[in-house]
């Protein structure tokens, strides 16, 4: 659950915005000014109204009724006007009156997300990927193993490797040999291709419980760490419903469930397209979903089935998932839920792809895909 000060909210209908649940309100002094704070809220609350900037300024309103989020010197009139004045809203057009989130907003979201999901890391340099090529990598660590034949002596630790010849024959008769050569432990950095898909279904608000805003969340701290960290890295997005469609990154904040069947056949076929290029080595795919395969195309028609695991609807996504096997895409699942049917098909579309699989809370989330993200291409080389 999002916290800002002692601020805990829950949305109780994400489908009818009905509200949120809220405890006592303490600001921060480490929280920055005034500004600071409630732009943190705003951007929170902007991605549960999908960038619909007037709601969210209507529900920061009644938070700051109850919870006095603003001061005598600085209300809600002076942010609205901050938020214009530093780029971060622009007008709409006169057909369209109100407010619009500008670029500079989207990329304030993605980095808040990342900062909430992903807080413990700083920015690095590209290419942190390792792969299951063997020989010397290109990127130094700071741990040693002795020389071996065949490691490359730009890797030479000099200062360790005098110090074991001095240990090892003394400074009068001072010679070094192989034995006494020490290396610097390195990584090979390689390009990833990640394929992030993200289920759109009714499922995803089923039971009045918001998993949509969770994974748009990840999805947006995923973007910006690979954006920042690993720009040499790709990430591409589907989002899947009754067909698929691949999503810019800046339209993630956007995402809105609809009144669709879960067609997991149609992102897995459009990931595997954008993946199957032998120019990319190096790829995988997460799909992030609460609901069971319901919906694929038979020739020009639809096929649906919304009781139970369908047969037909299985069988197709289970050969797909066999498919990437064979491509060499790794597909990590991470279903929302824990009912017993979903975790066999689940467990079946695992193996059938040899891929991994995360039964997620949803505050774990974000969690779960960073490390499955780093170990899938993280070995050391030796």
């Amino acid at each position: 659950m999002p916290v800002y000060g002692k601020i805990f909210f829950k949305k109780l209908n994400p489908k009818k915005m009905l509200g949120w649940r809220f405890s006592e309100y303490s600001p921060n002094e480490m929280e920055g000014s005034v500004f600071d704070r409630l732009l943190k809220i705003f951007q929170e609350l902007l991605m549960y109204t999908s960038g619909d900037v007037r709601e969210a300024l209507s529900w920061l309103t009644e938070l700051d009724k109850e919870y006095k989020l603003t001061t005598p010197n600085y209300g809600l009139a002076d942010f609205i006007q901050d938020l214009i004045d530093r780029g971060y809203i622009r007008q709409n057009d006169e057909d369209q009156p109100g407010f619009s989130p500008t670029a500079k907003m989207e990329l304030g979201m993605r980095r808040k997300a990342l900062d909430d999901i992903f807080g413990q890391l700083k920015k690095a340099r590209s290419g942190n990927h390792n792969t299951r090529t063997s020989g010397s990598g290109d990127e130094f660590t700071s741990e040693l193993k002795p020389y071996e034949f065949g490691d490359a002596l730009d890797n030479l630790a000099v200062s360790e490797s005098l110090r074991n010849a001095q240990i090892n024959h003394g400074i009068e008769d001072f010679k070094l040999n192989t034995n006494d050569l020490e290396v610097y432990e390195t990584f090979f950095q390689s390009q990833m291709s990640t394929v992030l898909m993200i289920d759109i279904s009714h499922s995803m608000i089923l039971y009045g419980e918001d998993r949509i805003t969770p994974a748009k969340k990840v999805a947006m701290a995923l973007s910006e760490l690979i954006l920042s960290k690993y720009p040499k890295d790709t990430l591409d997005i589907i989002v899947f419903g009754n067909d698929a469609w691949q999503i810019e990154i800046k339209d993630l904040p956007y995402l809105q469930v609809g009144p669709y069947h879960t067609n997991t056949v149609a992102g897995l076929d459009l990931a595997e397209g954008i993946l199957r290029p032998p120019r990319k080595p190096y790829k995988q795919s997460f799909m992030i979903t609460r609901g069971k395969p319901t919906r694929i195309k038979k020739s020009k028609k639809y096929y649906k089935n919304s009781f139970g695991l369908d047969r037909h609807i299985v069988n197709r996504t289970l050969n797909l998932a066999t498919k990437c096997r064979k491509l060499d895409i790794p597909i990590t699942t991470f279903m929302i839920a824990r009912d017993p049917y979903l975790v066999q098909f689940v467990d079946q579309f695992t193996r059938a792809n040899n891929g991994k699989a995360f039964y997620s809370s949803l505050e774990g989330l974000g969690e779960f895909i960073f490390m499955d993200y780093k170990s899938n291409k993280m070995r050391r080389k030796r």
